[in-house]
């Protein structure tokens, strides 16, 4: 297992549930951070991202999570309110990674944490090298390492946009805390969007996506185009009048292909099984990223405990998560340019049910998540 994120942990934790040790095998974990850390992604875990947890014996309320029902979305001065179709829940991932590690680890997975997956390779036989030289060589490999590309098996991604997204961490003032409570706030602003929600311990997430020219005019710092956005919608500049920043500099990331859906070809590693970011990446304005991940997750317990090989794991997901990212594509891309967030914006005010049927056009069916809980019947 090449990553202890969502998708890795997850993984580690259902093979581990389904009896794969059994036989002499073993299921181990190999993840680069030394400790679990914070990730940018907009921590929403839907229903269906929380039934694929509570499928692997994670308790989600247990975790703190701040409850949501309702969205939010602003653009300038308009706001459109909705209730969503389910109740979600806020959660940093670095609390969210910690519980699936230690679950792992409770259930038998050996977890080995600093440690840094250097290649890949195929030669007879699965190889993976490891940062310092050592070498292993599984029967199986999970690759789980999220956004972060490893040598021999980087994702074959096509043209990728020129966006830059940031994530911060709030405490808010009393009020705007009580104004945010039980809310999710989607901010439409010139080449960019934005989304603001609690997490545990009363700390708002503020996730945003901006073109990079747009950042360079705002000035090229993060205080200035903190700046530029709050001056260009008043519900943001309120929301984060007197706020206190809690890390010392936001989390940034470049270039991620959004978008992407891996395409089983004839140049796939044998044995090799991709998960999450590594299979697919849906934009997230209005994707249920973890979802996603978790769902690869168990459809790829399900064929490891089958006997089937990664192909028929990566053509499964595909057919289940292709659908909901080109929807979430054509969303993301309305969101970012100024006629396109007008036509959402105004489809919004007249018809605010069409906020709801989005949520819903852009998630997992259903009838096929989380699989596991009919694998592992826990």
């Amino acid at each position: 297992m090449v990553g202890g994120g969502l998708a890795g942990g997850a993984a580690a934790c259902g093979l581990a549930l389904g009896g794969f040790a059994a036989g002499g095998r073993a299921v181990t974990l190999l993840e680069r951070d030394r400790a679990p850390v914070h990730k940018i992604c907009g921590e929403f875990l839907s229903v269906e991202a929380q039934a694929s947890l509570a499928a692997i014996g994670l308790d989600v309320a247990a975790l703190g999570g701040h409850r949501i029902s309702r969205l939010r979305l602003v653009r300038g001065a308009g706001v459109v309110e909705v209730g969503l179709p389910f109740e979600g829940v806020g959660v940093t991932r670095r609390t969210l990674d910690a519980a699936l590690l230690e679950r792992a680890e409770s259930l038998g997975v050996t977890v080995r944490r600093g440690v840094a997956v250097r290649e890949v390779g195929f030669d007879g036989g699965l190889r993976v090298d490891l940062a310092g030289g050592a070498a292993l060589r599984p029967a199986i490999v999970v690759l789980a390492s999220g956004k972060h590309e490893v040598r021999g098996v980087r994702r074959r991604v096509g043209t990728v946009e020129d966006l830059i997204g940031f994530k911060m961490y709030f405490r808010l003032d009393a009020a705007q805390t009580a104004v945010l409570a039980r809310h999710i706030e989607l901010y439409l602003w010139q080449d960019g969007y934005g989304g603001l929600q609690l997490v545990e311990d009363g700390v708002a997430n503020f996730t945003l996506l901006i073109e990079r020219g747009r950042y360079r005019a705002a000035g090229g710092t993060w205080a200035g185009l903190l700046e530029a956005l709050r001056a260009s919608c008043g519900v943001l500049d309120a929301r984060l009048r007197g706020a206190v920043a809690v890390l010392d500099q936001p989390l940034t990331i470049f270039r991620v292909p959004y978008g992407f859906v891996h395409r089983p070809g004839g140049d796939d590693v044998p044995g090799l099984f991709r998960l999450g970011d590594q299979m697919a990446v849906i934009p997230s304005f209005t994707g249920d990223g973890m979802a996603i991940a978790l769902h690869s997750a168990a459809v790829a317990v399900a064929a490891i405990l089958a006997g089937e090989p990664a192909l028929a794991h990566h053509v499964r997901v595909r057919r289940d998560v292709r659908g909901q990212i080109a929807r979430a594509s054509v969303l993301a891309g309305m969101a970012r340019f100024g006629s396109g967030q007008a036509a959402l914006f105004q489809a919004a005010r007249l018809s605010p049910a069409l906020l709801r049927l989005a949520a819903q056009w852009t998630r997992v069916p259903p009838s096929r998540a989380p699989a596991a809980t009919r694998i592992l019947r826990i």
